[in-house]
């Protein structure tokens, strides 16, 4: 066999070997999934808008976003902790939950904050919590975050359900409650252009500006200060008439560590696009970020915000550019071994082509010794001599070796005429 044919062999088998892996791990193997499953919140909240935003961007991708409304960040975080659970991404609010390790969740990015308003009635100015002792207050709904953060922050201000009426209301009964005056205030949360915030800030509601945001931040790391500022509603009406200091979480955009690293990137492109520009609070470019430690930021996250996405993805559809990534990592065996194999075979071949002609080399070299030791020969041995070197050269004729080799050949043909003028003298000497 030639070593062209040899080599041609190999590599069909290697060839064959590889296809017949990549059709087993296709029939095995779905393609990347073209959903994502998201819980956000309420209708018309927050997280369902920021939701609403996402979808059209992952759309161009041929990804579709199933957004599934909730109470809130309790629950998205107790549907994401469940490993059982078909949600896969949801929005958590800082602060509001207290992860565990066991519950594999990953932080794919802080997106946006999130304001906190507290509107009341009444003509005396309230600017610190504690004022609203003995008053009717809504503080959210079970599930959500706004209901976790109102509580801590009125217990810091000594207002508990011992000395104030604490309803659990949704923004639009709240906002309802306190205009026919069954409220004497209510917290919100939301952005400054959602449509409950405007309804909010174009009535006749006063807006409360904390004037302890600074001890109430170092009391609850998770929430940060913002302004918002004079004349934000309405310039002609000059609404508010000063700055307006808030409170806000983050929001957070959680995802399950199981959450395919393709999908990852394509969510952080589409919450760079969504957040990045500037709003009331922040200037261009502050969201999307990984300023968070409420829980483990993504290996994906990490790598985009230090240089963005995959080289694949930036110049190739998203479905090839994740074909590739993903049956790559199953052809890289493959394609090691062929590598490994096509590097070593000349050598393997070169060593087979040796050893055949070492043998008759060995054969030579035993009975050159055999002559050299026996100087007072007989006529057997002689004549055994003779027999064996032209059965040697007989055999060194009929080896098949590829033409490359011939002159190994040749020195083999010379090294037994070498041998054979030794048993000729040999014969000369004893006279035979």
């Amino acid at each position: 066999m030639t070593l062209r044919r040899l080599r041609f062999l190999i590599f069909g088998a290697i060839v064959l070997l590889a296809v017949a892996g990549w059709g087993l791990v296709i029939v095995l193997k779905p393609a990347i999934q073209r959903t994502i499953v998201i819980t956000t919140g309420a209708d018309k909240g927050i997280y369902s808008g920021f939701a609403a935003r996402y979808a059209p961007l992952l759309k161009r991708e041929g990804i579709n976003l199933d957004i599934r409304s909730s109470s809130g960040s309790v629950e998205n975080y107790q549907r994401l902790k469940d490993p059982d659970s078909e949600y896969e991404v949801g929005f958590i609010q800082s602060g509001t939950t207290t992860p565990l390790p066991s519950d594999q969740l990953q932080t794919i990015a802080a997106v946006s904050y999130e304001p906190i308003w507290v509107f009341y009635r009444g003509d005396v100015a309230i600017n610190r919590l504690a004022q609203l002792r003995g008053k009717r207050i809504s503080i959210g709904v079970p599930g959500s975050g706004l209901l976790t953060v109102s509580r801590v922050l009125l217990g810091y201000s000594g207002v508990n359900g011992d000395n104030a009426t604490l309803q659990e209301m949704d923004a639009d009964k709240a906002y309802q409650s306190l205009e026919n005056g069954q409220l004497d205030a209510a917290f919100f949360i939301g952005r400054p252009d959602a449509p409950m915030q405007q309804t909010l800030l174009n009535s006749n509601l006063k807006l409360m500006s904390f004037a302890q945001a600074d001890a109430l931040v170092q009391k609850f790391p998770s929430l940060s200060k913002i302004v918002f500022p004079r004349a934000s509603t309405s310039v002609a009406d000059d609404l508010p008439q000063a700055d307006v200091t808030l409170l806000a979480a983050t929001a957070l955009l959680v995802s399950k560590d199981t959450l395919h690293p393709a999908l990852a990137y394509l969510l952080l492109e589409a919450a760079n696009s969504a957040h990045a520009r500037e709003d009331y609070f922040t200037p261009r470019g502050v969201f999307p970020n990984l300023n968070t430690d409420d829980f483990p930021i993504s290996d994906e996250s990490t790598r985009y915000f230090k240089s963005g996405r995959p080289f694949l993805q930036r110049y190739l559809p998203f479905w090839l550019a994740s074909f590739i990534e993903r049956r790559l990592l199953i052809l890289l065996p493959f394609m090691a071994l062929l590598f490994g194999l096509l590097n070593a075979l000349p050598r393997m071949f070169e060593a087979r082509m040796k050893n055949r002609l070492i043998v008759w080399y060995q054969e030579i070299k035993s009975l050159e010794d055999e002559i050299w030791q026996n100087q007072q020969a007989t006529a057997e041995q002689i004549a055994q001599w003779r027999e064996d070197i032209e059965n040697i050269d007989a055999n060194a004729s009929r080896i098949q070796i590829p033409q490359r080799y011939f002159r190994d050949v040749y020195m083999l043909k010379q090294a037994i005429r070498v041998v054979r003028d030794r048993i000729l003298q040999a014969a000369e000497k004893a006279g035979r």
